[in-house]
């Protein structure tokens, strides 16, 4: 008598999702079900940028550019003896007296211990180069004018490049975080280039005043332009905008190529390159599902 073969039946557990509880028994350990991706979310932390809104994010550029092109025309002139050392000066003591009375309008609350201590920061920092101005009037006198100015170019173009346009060179009152390591650099480098174009003035109080100048502008400039863009938005707008008029208006009387290299630089940064952002956002894919998500637990910056 022949014995009957049973089939024998098979029980499989139903499949879960399991992070961490290794291999399901009848399943591989990469299986996944039909439901898996029912949780996936495409383009969920995708921000909508407005066109607008852009434009203004990047005024804060071209204003900069504006004012290093400033400083770039007061070398010029300077160099060119049209403004002697003494109109200089009065122009520096003008530019911390308003540098000052912004500072003052524009922080609140304004301690009077933070602006004693901006003051002798001032004039420890005014009599050092005062001291320095011989030095820096001899230091490059072996070289070359033509390796002086292709120097200065580059350090300056090393200077907009790194420099950080959401802050301030120096820490304000209310900023969030210290300078980057990157804007450190590029303000070493602007007062490389300062150095390189003040020794080839002819007098050490020409070296002093164009120092000065150049240093006021490099470092407390950026200051200033935070303070006023945390104050109101519509009163940075009205100063960055008035800033470009006189800074195509003197590079125009200056140079004609430079004022159409520099009109052009400011259309590029404030309508093409906001329209081209948002143009290329159509091309952002973002995935987000079920499975684990590598994700920094702390701050990248530092």
């Amino acid at each position: 008598m022949k014995g009957v073969g049973k089939n024998p039946i098979i029980c499989q557990t139903k499949w879960r999702k399991v992070a961490y509880g290794g291999m399901q028994p009848g399943y591989d350990d990469n299986y996944t079900d039909d439901s898996f991706l029912e949780e996936m979310v495409m383009n969920a932390n995708v921000v909508k940028r407005d066109f607008l809104r852009v434009m203004v994010d990047s005024v804060s550029i071209s204003q900069y550019l504006c004012i290093v092109a400033l400083v770039v025309s007061t070398w010029t002139h300077t160099l060119n003896l049209a403004i002697d050392e003494i109109t200089l000066l009065k122009f520096d003591i003008g530019l911390v007296l308003v540098g000052f009375l912004v500072l003052l309008l524009t922080t609140s609350p304004f301690s009077l211990k933070l602006l004693s201590r901006y003051v002798l920061n001032i004039s420890f920092f005014t009599s050092g180069l005062y001291v320095l101005a011989p030095i820096c009037h001899t230091l490059t006198r072996s070289i070359s004018s033509d390796s002086i100015w292709a120097l200065a170019v580059f350090l300056l173009l090393v200077h907009l490049f790194l420099h950080d346009y959401s802050g301030s060179t120096i820490r304000p009152p209310g900023a969030l975080n210290n300078p980057k390591l990157t804007s450190n650099i590029s303000l070493n480098a602007s007062i490389v280039a300062s150095v390189l174009v003040a020794s080839r003035l002819p007098s050490w109080l020409h070296v002093f005043a164009i120092m000065l100048f150049s240093l006021q502008v490099f470092l407390f400039a950026p200051l200033v332009t935070f303070c006023i863009k945390k104050y109101s938005c519509r009163l940075h707008l009205l100063f960055s905008f008035a800033l470009m008029v006189i800074t195509l208006g003197v590079t125009y009387q200056l140079h004609r190529m430079l004022f159409i290299l520099l009109l052009a630089l400011v259309v590029f940064i404030s309508l093409v390159c906001p329209y081209w952002l948002i143009r290329i956002q159509e091309y952002k894919f973002e995935i987000n599902g079920p499975w684990d998500e590598a994700k920094l637990c702390f701050d990248i910056t530092e």
